[in-house]
C-alpha cells in the first residue's frame, strides 16, 4: 500500500501572518493548484485564467463583509507565496477560493464526483466517541496539492483542516470539539447567480465556531453563492446537516437527525426544496453512493470499529464512480475523477485518520491532535 504523505503546516499569529507563513510553506503547491483550475476552466466553459481571476474579484466586498479577516489571510497566502519564489497574486488566491462559484457561473452542469460523507454517534462506535468522516472525490490532478493546514488562532479555537494548497478550508476538526464533513450540490439556481459568500469561506467559517449556533450562523447570516452540504457533529453526540442552494437563509434546509448513523452523498436529501437538483441527472453515482453508505450503517448490527468505517471507504460497488472513487479511463483526462483524500475524525480524542488517494491502495496514518485541540 502506498506510504504517500501530506504535507503539514502549523501557522499562528494574525491572520495577514497566518496567511504569509502558509504561502510560503505551500507556494509551489498552490502554483500547481492554480495551473490545473486554468486548465479546468478552459476546458469547461473556455474561461482564460484571467477571466477567472476577474469574476473572483466581484466576491471580494461579499467575502470582506462576510469575514474580512479571510481578504487579510487571503493576501498573506499570496505575500507568502510570492516570497518563496512563485508568481501568485492576490487575485490567484480568490480565484482558488472562488472556484466552486466560478465553475458554476460558467457551466452549471459537469458535476465532478465529490464525496460521500458520515457521521457515528457513541452509541454505535467501538470507543463510545463521535466519528466523522468522508472520501473526498475530485480531480485527480489536484491530488498532489493537498495539505494539511493546522491553525493556531488568536480569537477563536485552533483547528485542522484537509485542504488543497492556497485554500482556507475543507474538511476538518476544531478544539471547541467540533467537525466537519462536506459534499458538493448543484441545482438549478447555481448558474449565473449574483455574488454570495463562497463555499470554501463558510466552510472556514465552521471551522471557527465555538458551538453550533455559530457553525448554523456561518451558513445563515449572509447569501451563499453555491449549493453545498455542511455535516456537523459535536463529540458530545450531536449532529446536524444542512443542505444550501444559493441565496438566503430560507435555502439552507437544516436537520438534526436523532439516529445514531448518517450517510449524505452529492445530492439533495430534503424534501422542503422548490428547486430541481442537478445531481440525478449530471451526476447520478450520487444516488448509488449515497445508497451503499446508508445501508452499510443501517445494516451493520454491532458498534463500529475504524476498520470497518474504512472498509465501507474503500467500497468498490459501481466501479469506479464508487465509494471508492477511481478515474475513469473513458473520460477526457481533464475531467478524470478519483477519491483523493479519505479521512475519519475522532472527535473525543482528537485523532485524524488519513489516507492519501484511494483508500484501497493507501495505509491511513494516525495523526494526535489532543495536544493542540
Amino acid at each position: 500500500m502506498s506510504q504517500h504523505r501530506f504535507t503539514h503546516i502549523r501557522v499562528k499569529g494574525s491572520p495577514y501572518e497566518r496567511g504569509l507563513h502558509y504561502g510560503m510553506e505551500a507556494s509551489m503547491l498552490i502554483q500547481k493548484n492554480i495551473a490545473v483550475y486554468a486548465a479546468y476552466f478552459d476546458y469547461i466553459a473556455g474561461w482564460d485564467w484571467t477571466q477567472a481571476r476577474e469574476y473572483a474579484l466581484s466576491y471580494e466586498p461579499v467575502i470582506n463583509e462576510y469575514r474580512p479577516h479571510f481578504i487579510d489571510e487571503m493576501a498573506g497566502i499570496a505575500a507568502g507565496a510570492k516570497a518563496a519564489g512563485s508568481a501568485v497574486t492576490y487575485p490567484d488566491i480568490l480565484a482558488l477560493n472562488v472556484r466552486t462559484e466560478i465553475r458554476n457561473s460558467a457551466i452549471a452542469r459537469l458535476l465532478p464526483l465529490e464525496c460521500t460523507a458520515f457521521v457515528v454517534l457513541p452509541d454505535r462506535t467501538y470507543n463510545s466517541h463521535t466519528l466523522i468522516g468522508q472520501n473526498w472525490d475530485w480531480f485527480k490532478a489536484v491530488a498532489d496539492t493537498v495539505v494539511v493546514l493546522e491553525v493556531e488562532a488568536e480569537d477563536g479555537p485552533n483547528f485542522i483542516t484537509v485542504v488543497e494548497a492556497g485554500l482556507l478550508a475543507k474538511a476538518g476538526m476544531n478544539a471547541a470539539g467540533i467537525g466537519l464533513a462536506t459534499n458538493a450540490l448543484n441545482c438549478d439556481l447555481d448558474k449565473d447567480t449574483e455574488p454570495g459568500v463562497p463555499y470554501h469561506a463558510i466552510l472556514r467559517a465552521i471551522l471557527e465556531s465555538q458551538n453550533f449556533s455559530q457553525a448554523i450562523g456561518s451558513i445563515t447570516s449572509h447569501r451563499r453563492g453555491s449549493s453545498a452540504n455542511y455535516l456537523v457533529a459535536h463529540k458530545d453526540g450531536v449532529f446536524f446537516n444542512a443542505e444550501t442552494a444559493p441565496g438566503d437563509f430560507s435555502r439552507a434546509f437544516f436537520t438534526f437527525i436523532e439516529e445514531d448513523i448518517y450517510a449524505h452523498t452529492n445530492h439533495f436529501l430534503d424534501q422542503r426544496i422548490d428547486f430541481k437538483d442537478l445531481a440525478p441527472w449530471y451526476g447520478p453515482s450520487s444516488l448509488v453512493r449515497h445508497h451503499r453508505m446508508h445501508k452499510f450503517l443501517r445494516s451493520y448490527q454491532g458498534v463500529f470499529t475504524l476498520q470497518n468505517l474504512k472498509d465501507a471507504l474503500c467500497d468498490h460497488f459501481n466501479f469506479p464512480e464508487a465509494i471508492c472513487s477511481h478515474p475513469n479511463p473513458d473520460d477526457p483526462e481533464t475531467d478524470q475523477s478519483m477519491t483523493v483524500v479519505s479521512l475519519i475524525m475522532d472527535l473525543d480524542q482528537r485523532r485524524l485518520f488519513l489516507a492519501a488517494g484511494n483508500p484501497c491502495q493507501s495505509q491511513y496514518q494516525e495523526i494526535k491532535y489532543d495536544q493542540f485541540l
